[in-house]
């Protein structure tokens, strides 16, 4: 853990309980903060190995420190502008102040706190918000206000070789910055139960999920944490947690009960286990199979574990040795390439990536992707699909790899596709995260002569 290069005790004076919790959590907050830029790792890892070695945090203030975490990245396109020293300075409470602020936190004696230490600057004068900060452009409106030597616009929330590599249309632009400052819900999927069934167990664990409208067996589990592990339903494999974005894959893939499909980039299997279960739902019977494949075998004993705790057969692994396929060519009524990529389209969750990462994740890939694909592609049988996959929202990780491909290719073809919350027809799905409170992923259909 990278320490802080100052203690905040050592300049500023707690002279109340709530002051001196104020300090202390800044001072872990900061710590976490520097570790994530310096070390250049996910927050969500540096957090939880920090929670794990530090015991003492109870779940009121676990949940203080990364809330305030979290919301500093979610808002760093402008607070970058505020804090600019390498200090816990007073600019530093300005900006733990200000997301309190912006995101309404419910520890008003702490950001209280927080802001008494900025304003012993005369560079600040920093004031509660006089009405509810609803909206991207009304926390804008009310930073413009606090700071009259500053200017901030909404689009500086996202990179700017975001805008410059995702190609989006400046209608566009307001929903999409919305999307990426907001917290998307826990989606999960009904794996061996129908969907009112699960509705009903998670009921009588306490847990409010409610129905999504598109697919038959998703759910909206709301935006509170949840301890899966003591949830009745997750413990017996019928409820997978899987955002909606990602459900969309599966559902394109659309696999029936007697295919054999195949799953190149498995990860630890949250779309092999949805294949399986759509296999599953045309008859208990289901002949099908899949094999799943990575270059990492953890993930693939982490899939095993999940298809046995689901009670699902018809799930093997075979994982990536070397170049070679780790399969049969021209074997596969159905494969799956969901390919490595910069993950821009996760970024509401992971707000830290976005200000990590530069252009080059996204420009290094596309050769990587291409080739994957190209590798892939000789398992699919004659008549078989072939399903590319990304969480990219950039045309460079997504439409360009598939027209590369397909121009070296003629024997595969693009499948139409319906656009499962607009009900547009396409030929390559782009999946934004203001469409249906999602991630962002981009899916490609086609199928072999």
């Amino acid at each position: 853990m990278v320490e802080p290069s100052s203690s905040p005790q050592d300049a500023f004076q707690a002279e109340t309980p709530a002051q001196k919790r104020a300090l202390s959590y800044s001072n872990t907050i900061y710590q976490l903060f520097v570790s994530v830029m310096n070390e250049k790792l996910p927050a969500d890892r540096i957090v939880g190995e920090y929670f794990r070695t530090h015991k003492k945090h109870g779940s009121k203030d676990r949940r203080v420190i990364r809330e305030s975490l979290f919301a500093l990245f979610r808002w760093w396109g402008w607070l970058k502008k505020i804090h600019t020293s390498e200090q816990q300075d007073t600019s530093w409470f300005a900006c733990l102040s200000l997301v309190a602020e912006l995101e309404a936190h419910k520890w008003p004696q702490f950001s209280d706190a927080w802001r008494e230490f900025a304003n012993q600057s005369p560079e600040f004068n920093l004031s509660p918000a006089t009405q509810a900060l609803v909206s991207v452009s009304d926390r804008c409106a009310y930073l413009n206000q606090q700071f009259a030597n500053i200017s901030f616009c909404d689009t500086e929330l996202l990179p700017e070789w975001f805008w410059l590599l995702a190609e989006v249309d400046n209608s566009d632009k307001q929903a999409i910055i919305e999307a990426m400052c907001s917290r998307p819900p826990i989606w999960g999927r009904a794996q061996t139960i129908t969907q009112q069934q699960l509705i009903a167990s998670l009921a009588n664990d306490e847990i409010t999920a409610v129905a999504n409208e598109y697919f038959d067996d998703a759910v909206s589990l709301g935006h509170k944490s949840v301890n899966f592990n003591a949830i009745t339903a997750y413990q017996r494999g019928e409820l997978e947690i899987q955002d909606l974005g990602s459900q969309v894959i599966g559902q394109i893939c659309a696999p029936k009960a007697d295919e054999k499909w195949w799953d190149t980039c498995s990860g630890a299997g949250g779309k092999t286990l949805q294949l399986r279960s759509l296999m599953l739902r045309q008859g208990s019977s289901a002949q099908g199979s899949i094999v799943s494949s990575d270059i990492r075998r953890k993930p693939l004993e982490e899939l095993t574990k999940r298809a046995k705790r689901a009670g699902f057969n018809g799930i093997t692994t075979a994982p990536w040795k070397s170049e070679a396929l780790p399969v049969n060519a021209n074997a596969f009524d159905g494969v799956l390439v969901d390919a490595p990529c910069s993950c821009t389209g996760t970024w509401r969750r992971n707000p830290d990536m976005r200000w990590l990462d530069d252009q080059s994740v996204v420009t290094d890939k596309h050769a990587l992707q291409l080739d994957i694909l190209t590798r892939s592609a000789n398992a699919v049988k004659s008549q078989g699909q072939l399903v590319y996959a990304t969480c990219s929202l950039s045309p460079i990780e997504n439409e360009q790899v598939v027209n590369a491909f397909l121009a070296a290719n003629t024997e595969f073809e693009l499948q139409t596709l319906t656009h499962p919350f607009t009900g547009e027809q396409t030929q390559m799905l782009s999946i934004w995260p203001h469409e249906a409170d999602t991630d962002g992923m981009f899916v490609a259909k086609m199928k072999k002569h």
